[in-house]
């Protein structure tokens, strides 16, 4: 019994591991590490800053993933973040939801 709980508690840790890391590579697939990293500013603002900023904004998500895809300005600096056409909306709302999981 004890087994199958660490066994059972092994895999959840792997299949959720597993999406992080999928995302992160979605995140690096349409080239958004050229700007942003996960821990510190680079172009843009760190993912865990963003996640941060609008951790209250329950519909934080959704404003971020069409963020993704039409660029934006001002909210971060004078720098604006470019649209990125490339990105569907499913993969921006899953980029988006990736985000706004970093702690």
């Amino acid at each position: 019994m004890r087994n199958s709980i660490s066994l059972a508690c092994a895999i959840s840790l792997t299949l959720a591991s597993g999406v992080a890391l999928a995302d992160a590579n979605l995140a690096k697939a349409k080239n958004c590490f050229a700007c942003h990293t996960i821990e510190s500013k680079l172009v843009g603002p760190a993912y865990k800053d963003v996640a941060k900023k609008y951790a209250s904004d329950k519909g934080a998500a959704d404003k971020l993933a069409k963020k993704i895809r039409a660029g934006g300005s001002g909210v971060w600096g004078q720098i604006p973040m470019p649209a990125n056409p490339q990105v569907s909306d499913a993969e921006a709302a899953t980029l988006a939801k990736w985000i706004m999981s970093l702690k």
